[in-house]
This record gives structure tokens, sequence and C-alpha cells, in this order.
């Protein structure tokens, strides 16, 4: 092209252009109806919107599900569920692309829906849900029975009716929508409301709930199989019977439940006992246990009268042993007065034993003693004193005869330090000490010179002292 052609085309920005092919494509096609399958899918955005892809074998379409359509959708979408979308196809200026916005959604015929509720049996099993150790009893005789179900359609008065004719019990009923869309929440609500009912609250909270439906097309009963039920009939906390549909029907209500009955009629019957024949049994049980009762006392009496005819008479049981007591009586008397001679004699003699040691006999006894003392006392302390004095003299000359005085008088001397304490030998003197020579008739002071070994040394005499008082020396 040349760029004088160029020149002559229309200028678009790109918001008009992106405005343009808008319109081109909404007044083109305006509603269809797209098969494919579903891909992508994430559950619902934080905005309540879902986002999520259409496609087959060689093509995608982005697909948009507004948050105001969502919540009445029959079904929600699934990863690789094949489905039929109708809706408008748009166009998203802000990336450039082409989508549908889906207004009602439905399965690509009932294999696709059979396929998707396989799937998801498995998928819940595999949980564990669908498990009959985690399945409750049903109560015997509940006092209030909750239905959840349509308050106008006919199950509610087949219940009802069935309940009057069996066994009359008080009826909590929660209205719900069994069909359509939003059906599956409303019923799910209803089974945690009855759940939290307070035991002795205004409302009575039900020993036993019943979940119930009239029979229909997979598609009519799709409610009951969808995940946000299965998990509120496994949470709940009251055993509860599922009656949806018609005996041939099934859903997956049916195997969560903690028991599955094919009609409403039938919930019903298993909720409740014929009061008739209840009360048939309750006699037959009666007259049973009086029966039982009639037959232990009657063995209970033979027994009795047996073991009356086995114990001997009443005389002959206790004659041995009242001889025993008359024979024991007998001997008690004689034994008696034997004790009382036998502690006479003992009591005389302690009586004897207590007159010697009373304490008039002991002070006469010391008494005598000590006069006979008194008279040998001069004799033995003057025996006693000269004994201590020959052994005193005895002492003394042996302690004279090893005195060192003794050795001093044969012209020896003891030398001793100006405290006093013996100097043995003449190297532990230094010079300059002052000394104390020690005679046999007194003591004289003397200073050490440090002359040759073995010498003496220069003494310097201070004049004569007793033995009692310390020298005073003095320079010569």
């Amino acid at each position: 092209m040349s760029d004088i052609a160029a020149t002559n085309l229309t200028e678009w920005t790109v918001s008009e252009l992106s405005g343009a092919l808008r319109r081109t494509i909404e007044g083109t096609f305006g509603h269809v109806r797209v098969r494919g399958e579903v891909s992508g899918y994430r559950g619902p955005h934080a905005s309540g919107h879902c986002y999520f892809a259409l496609k087959d074998e060689s093509a995608r379409l982005e697909a948009v599900i507004w948050k105001s359509n969502f919540s009445r959708l029959k079904f929600r979408p699934e990863n690789g569920l094949e489905v039929i979308a109708t809706g408008r196809i748009t166009t998203f200026p802000g990336s450039s692309k082409y989508q549908i916005v889906i207004e009602h959604l439905e399965a690509a015929g009932v294999g696709a829906l059979m396929a998707l509720l396989e799937e998801r049996r498995r998928r819940l099993a595999a949980e564990g849900l669908f498990d009959e150790a985690r399945k409750k009893p049903l109560p015997v005789l509940p006092r209030i029975i909750g239905v959840v179900t349509s308050p106008s359609g006919a199950v509610i008065r087949d219940i009802l009716h069935r309940l009057a004719d069996r066994f009359p019990r008080h009826v909590l009923v929660w209205p719900v929508r069994v069909q359509g869309d939003g059906s599956a929440l409303e019923v799910a609500n209803a089974i945690a409301g009855l759940n939290a009912l307070p035991v002795d609250g205004p409302i009575p909270r039900p020993d036993l709930i019943i979940v119930a439906r009239g029979g229909g097309s997979l598609e009519d009963l799709w409610g009951f199989n969808e995940e946000i039920v299965i998990r509120a009939v496994a949470e709940s906390a009251i055993p509860l019977i599922s009656a949806v549909g018609h005996e041939t029907d099934w859903t997956l209500i049916d195997h969560v439940a903690d028991r599955r009955a094919p009609t409403p009629t039938g919930a019903a019957e298993m909720a409740v006992p014929v009061r008739a024949e209840l009360l048939g049994g309750i006699a037959s049980l009666s007259g049973r246990l009086l029966s039982a009762e009639m037959r232990l006392l009657e063995r209970r009496r033979a027994e009795w009268r047996a073991a009356a005819r086995a114990l001997p008479v009443r005389d002959q049981l206790f004659a041995t042993e009242r001889q025993r007591l008359d024979i024991a009586t007998q001997r008690l008397d004689h034994g008696l007065l034997l004790a009382s001679r036998r502690k006479s004699g003992k009591l005389a003699d302690v009586a004897s034993r207590l007159a010697r040691l009373s304490p008039e006999a002991r002070l006469a006894g010391l008494r005598a003693r000590f006069l006979a003392v008194r008279d040998r006392l001069p004799q033995r302390v003057l025996a006693l004193l000269v004994a201590k004095r020959d052994r005193a003299d005895s002492l003394g000359m042996l302690l004279d005869s090893v005195s060192y005085r003794r050795v001093l008088a044969r012209g020896y001397a003891v030398v001793r330090d100006i405290a006093g304490v013996p100097v043995p030998l003449a190297g532990a003197i230094a010079p300059g000490s002052r000394l104390i020579l020690e005679f046999a008739d007194g003591k004289v002071g003397a200073l050490a010179d440090g002359t040759a070994k073995g010498s003496m040394g220069r003494r310097r005499l201070v004049k004569k002292s007793s033995s009692e008082d310390e020298p005073t020396l003095f320079e010569e």
C-alpha cells in the first residue's frame, strides 16, 4: 500500500477500535449456546465471580459467570465436565480477547451428569464419608422428629399421616426448596440448623432427622448430590434418614445418611414403631417377666424347704454346747478356789518382802552400819595417814636423786638465753647474745663474744645473784 493510500485510512484510538470490535461481535452473535469441556475452574473469585474456559479438541473459549448468575445455577462447574453454556459473546478490552458471559449452564446430556456423579462419589468415598462404621443407630422411639422437605408437597402429608397411624410424635418441619437454584444450600443449612438447636430451648432439638423429597429426574434430584449437602449430613450429630425419590432413585445423600428409606412413607415407618404392636410386645414381655418371677419364687421356695429339712432341731443344735457350758461352770468354781489360795500365798510372800524393804527397816539397818563404821574410823584414818606420809617421803627422795641440781653441785652450770630457755650447743649462741649461767649456788649474767670454736670466749661477770632474782650484767 502506498503512503498516499495509508494516509486516507481512518485513524482509531485503541479504545475506539476495541469498542467497535465489541459492538460488532455482540451485534453479530448475541446470545449463543456453546458445548464444551470445563477447564481451569478454581471456584468463585474473592469478588464472587467465576473465571474458567470451555474447550474442545482444537479451540478454547474464555468464560465468566457473574456472581448474580452463579448462585442460580442448578449445579456447579467442575473440571472435565462437558456442559452446554448459554450466554452472550463479548470482548474484554483490557486483554484484547473475546469471552462468553454465561447465564445458564447445564450438563451435556445424562451421561455427563452420571460421569460427574460417579467421580464425586469416588472422591467422597475415599474420604470415608460413606463408611458404615461412622453411621449412627436410630433411636427406638424419638420424642421429636425433624423433617427437612418442601412444606407444600405431598411428601410432608404422607410422613405426618404415616406417623399418626403408627405412633404419633411431635414433628418439627424445616421448609426448604427441594429442586432448582439454591435448593442444596437450603437443605444443608436446614440440617445444620436442626443440629444447632439447644436441647432445652424454646424450639426443642429433634432426636431424628428425615430429609425427604418425591421422585423426579436426575436433574430434579441433583441438589441432593451436591457436596455441600453430603458434608452437612456427615457432620450431623443427630441420626438422619434419607428419603429422596422413589425406591429406584439413588443420590449421594443415600450413601452418607445413617439409614436410607425407599420412600418418604418408608422413612416414617423406620422412624417409629407401630404403637399397638409396641404395646402388645410390652404386654407380652411383661407376662413373660411375671411368669419368670413366679417360677423363680417357686424354685427358691422349694430350695428353702429342702434346706430347712436338712437343718437339725434347735434343741439338738445347742445340746452339746449347753453340756460343755455346765462342765465348764463346775470346773470354774473349783478353779477359782485354787486360784484364790495361790494368790493368798503369793500375797503373803510379797508382804514379807515389803516389810523387809520398808523405809523403817532400811533406816534401822543404815543406822547400825553407821555406828559400826564410826567406831572403827580413828584407827583406819591413822593407818591411812601413816601410809600416805611414807609414800610422800619415798617420792621426795627419788625426786631429789634425779634433780639437775645434784649435777650442778658437782661443778657444772646450765646456760639459758635471756628468755630463760636452755641452750644445749655453743653453735646455737650468736655473738653478742645475752646469756644466764646457773650454778649450784646461784645465777650470773654473761655476754657471748664470738671467739674460736670450743672456747667459752670472754665472760663479762656481773655481781652474783640469788637463785630467786634475775642477774644484772655489767661491763668490765
